[in-house]
């Protein structure tokens, strides 16, 4: 019942919207359980800081998924090796393995577009020269 609640906080189309049925969910919990309707209080923001993106980036950054599917690789990678002589060999492996990973990214999977994500920050406003006189005041 309280995660179908809070699913709902989650399906809303803005911030404002999500806040305020997380506010409702934990106001309808804080009477059985006082605890759980203060720590949903408490971690709002943490917890929806996904809703200040653009929406086509929301279902990306809201999940670690990509995180868990570059730490599961780290590791078949040394599972095939084994054993490392020394803490340089596996520092080089999972070197290699991040710099492979970085390098597909940049050239091949952008995982969030950059188009998108320039609309977060405001243009810079060309900074106009000023002229300082030469005629004394």
């Amino acid at each position: 019942m309280v995660s179908a609640a809070l699913r709902q906080a989650f399906i809303q189309p803005d911030r404002p919207n999500a806040s305020q049925t997380l506010r409702h969910v934990a106001d309808q919990l804080r009477a059985k359980w006082p605890k759980l309707g203060a720590f949903i209080d408490e971690s709002e923001a943490d917890v929806l800081a996904h809703m200040d993106f653009p929406v086509q980036h929301r279902t990306k950054i809201h999940s670690t998924n990509p995180l868990e599917r570059l730490n599961k690789e780290v590791k078949r990678r040394a599972d095939v090796v084994g054993i490392f002589p020394n803490e340089g060999g596996i520092v080089r492996l999972i070197g290699a393995v991040l710099l492979e990973a970085n390098d597909e990214w940049q050239l091949q999977h952008r995982y969030i577009q950059t188009e998108a994500m320039a609309e977060l920050t405001p243009p810079l406003t060309e900074a106009i020269a000023t002229q300082i006189s030469t005629v004394a005041a």
